[in-house]
């Protein structure tokens, strides 16, 4: 396929999708192999960024989803509704955080680190669509596995979970004592 009608076609997906597509799927489409595929998005991202669009190409792993820039935000707002703000306290945070590093990992291990119950949290971080539920571990009980998104990776600015911050043992020492004293918190109430 001729790259001007490769790019009209990936943009075509990209826009009728919404969200993401795997690279593997849009070569299989365009009939290209992978590092023909990669080479075009490539070009594409490059131009949408030197010709001041509105537009830009995201990458998430081994997919691409076709995005507003973020400096277009004020004007989408003044058409559409403000989007619904995601409230994350602390408790769920920190839920998401033992989820983000520990994944996939079930809700009584996510409940082993904090110390605390975490339903409202995970309940809070699945309507968010920050988690999501993986299968269920082969254990008694079989109880759910649960992951991030690319929801979660959009909202914080990462295009992989290997680009999430290192946690010291310091960092982890002390999350551990916070969870420790909400414990004893909740047990002295």
């Amino acid at each position: 396929m001729e790259r001007t009608k490769a790019e009209a076609v990936i943009e075509a997906v990209l826009f009728t999708m919404g969200e993401s597509v795997e690279i593997t799927r849009l070569a299989d489409v365009i009939e290209e192999d992978v590092k023909t595929t990669k080479e075009i998005l490539k070009g594409m991202k490059e131009r949408y960024e030197q010709e001041d669009r509105g537009i830009a190409l995201t990458q998430f792993d081994n997919a691409v989803q076709l995005c507003t820039k973020a400096e277009m935000y004020e004007y989408l707002i003044k058409i559409a509704k403000a989007p619904r703000k995601m409230t994350l306290t602390d408790t769920v945070l920190e839920t998401l955080s033992i989820i983000a590093y520990k994944q996939p990992v079930t809700r009584i291990e996510i409940e082993r680190v904090r110390g605390v119950s975490c339903d409202h949290a995970i309940n809070k971080l699945l309507e968010y669509d920050l988690i999501t539920e993986l299968g269920r571990l082969d254990a008694p009980g079989r109880p759910l596995l649960f992951g991030t998104t690319e929801q979660f990776l959009r909202c914080f600015g990462v295009k992989s979970l290997e680009e999430l911050p290192e946690l010291n043992p310091v960092q982890m020492e002390e999350f551990k004592q916070q969870a420790e004293a909400e414990v004893q918190l909740q047990l002295d109430i």
